[in-house]
């Protein structure tokens, strides 16, 4: 596979121009403007704090008590889930979206996974700002472990970018995926540890929810941003790894596709 796909340096002032593009044209208009990123996840962590904590009365089990430290534990939750379903429910339509770039035979169709992923990012930089803030509010400072948070979203990066791929070049072909991908993003909101920890399920269960990508995410970055506990290095090698490898497979599956997107377009 060609390694401009993973390191697309040289193409690096195009992916940042279709970035700004794209952070930009979602909020042009708007009068919060990129107020909205943080907006957003905000309304929807006082509704589910309010269902879960006031009419549900959960617990987080692990010490976490009271209402702003269950908001925290969902938050921290919440904003890997978010970016996850901006990349996963647009992956469908990267190219789809784009046929004047597919007619364009030397325009690299394979940025476009990178152009969604990093926006995302922005976003959710913004969104772990706000959540450090608070705990730090909230705690009186925060642990050194939070210099570990790029090491703990590191794996995160190369499975949104095997999403982009693989549902971008498959959403050409089959225009039914994106409905698809909106269900199952979902359904996996609650299939995710958004809302309780992976300890607070029966031991039985815990397994069927480890095997769920975005578990370790989610688990890894409450770990180094609220608990103060440095990263679990071996599930997070192990993370990295199999997260490569899919992204590297759907990459040349989007290499070996691409050859028929200017006739289904």
């Amino acid at each position: 596979m060609h390694h401009d796909y993973f390191l697309p340096w040289h193409q690096r002032t195009l992916i940042w121009q279709f970035v700004r593009r794209e952070v930009l044209t979602r909020y042009r208009g708007s009068l919060l403007g990129l107020g909205w990123a943080f907006l957003t996840p905000l309304l929807m962590l006082s509704v589910y704090t309010f269902v879960f904590r006031g009419i549900f009365n959960a617990r987080w089990s692990g010490g976490a008590t009271g209402d702003f430290e269950f908001a925290l534990q969902v938050y921290a939750g919440l904003i890997v889930f978010s970016l996850f379903a901006e990349v996963t429910t647009r992956a469908p339509r990267l190219v789809l979206d784009e046929p004047n770039l597919v007619k364009k035979v030397v325009f690299p169709l394979e940025i476009l996974p990178w152009v969604a992923v990093l926006a995302g990012l922005i976003h959710l930089a913004l969104n772990l700002a706000a959540l450090l803030a608070a705990a730090a509010i909230a705690r009186g400072g925060l642990s050194l472990s939070v210099l570990a948070l790029p090491l703990v979203l590191a794996p995160f990066v190369p499975l949104l970018l095997a999403l982009g791929w693989f549902l971008g070049a498959l959403g050409v072909f089959v225009r039914d995926m994106q409905q698809v991908t909106a269900l199952l993003v979902s359904l996996l909101m609650f299939l995710s540890p958004v809302f309780y920890p992976v300890s607070s399920l029966p031991s039985r269960w815990q397994p069927w929810l480890e095997a769920n990508p975005l578990t370790p995410v989610i688990e890894q970055l409450r770990r180094v941003a609220l608990d103060g506990l440095w990263p679990a290095w071996p599930q997070l090698a192990l993370h990295l790894a199999i997260a490569s490898a899919l992204a590297w497979a759907a990459a040349r599956w989007f290499a070996a596709t691409r050859k028929g997107f200017a006739d289904v377009l």
